[in-house]
């Protein structure tokens, strides 16, 4: 499923950053409890806070969306 998928790869450009969920979250303002259901592919997020994942993680979102 796309939100499964997209999800393991915000987690995986995540980790790659050194970050944890908790600390992403603060630094894209969003809560760490709504953060931790998108990577674990339990939510239906919108396009505007992907693009605030996408620019916390500095890649496009074609890049964020490359391996899908």
């Amino acid at each position: 499923m796309i939100t499964e998928d997209l999800g393991k790869r915000i987690r995986e450009l995540r980790r790659k950053t050194g970050m944890s969920q908790e600390k992403f979250a603060l630094k894209i303002g969003m809560d760490r409890t709504y953060f931790a259901s998108v990577e674990a592919g339990r939510r239906n997020i919108a396009i505007c806070n992907i693009k605030k994942i996408a620019d916390g993680l500095d890649v496009t979102l074609s890049e964020l969306f490359e391996k899908l």
